[in-house]
């Protein structure tokens, strides 16, 4: 007779894979879950607490509004930011863009997608040599899994691999320390997570 699902062992498997990671940890591995199962993803104005807060502490309200990523520490404008994370390539840059659209520039620039246009701006703001050709660029991006396609032809939006890239991964590190160590773990998740999505 098959064994009936329990939800609270469930939750005590959930808490205790997720226990050695931080709490922005495992609120990306929770978002990615959410993906693998298919499930609607949580609305991103709403408050996110982490799922492992001990409960003698409040959690502080968040000061950041709609679509918007952690809190970040990071200055809000591209050039700043492109110069913080160092992308090594064309496709990271372009990674890193969506990103900041996204999640980190100032309110009235967010955007959920880009295309060639702004991604060519961003050359300009970045201080980075023009793509010679930029839509061949965000299309090697989507094809190593980085960003999707958009509402139409000719738009990107970042996805959970690339958000992981640009958030934990970038920069990447010459050295073998353990915060190294720990990006490349990250790498291998990444890949990992864009073999099962192809």
């Amino acid at each position: 007779m098959p064994k009936t699902p329990d939800d609270l062992e469930a939750v005590r498997s959930v808490t205790t894979a997720l226990g050695g990671f931080s709490p922005e940890e495992q609120e990306r591995i929770i978002r990615w879950a959410r993906e693998k199962l298919g499930l609607t993803p949580a609305p991103r104005n709403s408050p996110e607490v982490p799922l492992l807060q001990p409960t003698v502490s409040m959690v502080p309200p968040r000061s950041d509004t709609a679509d918007s990523a952690q809190p970040s520490t990071f200055p809000k404008d591209l050039k700043t930011f492109v110069a913080t994370k160092n992308p090594k390539s064309d496709v990271q840059f372009a990674a890193t863009v969506a990103y900041f659209y996204r999640f980190e520039s100032p309110l009235e620039q967010r955007r959920n997608e880009i295309d060639a246009e702004i991604l060519q701006d961003a050359c300009r703001l970045a201080s980075r040599a023009r793509l010679k050709h930029p839509n061949m660029t965000l299309n090697n991006a989507k094809n190593q899994g980085l960003i999707d396609s958009g509402s139409e032809a000719g738009k990107y939006t970042i996805n959970t691999v690339g958000e992981n890239l640009v958030a934990m991964i970038l920069p990447s590190q010459a050295d073998s320390s353990p915060k190294t160590r720990k990006s490349r773990t990250l790498k291998r998740a990444a890949k990992t997570i864009r073999r099962r999505k192809n």
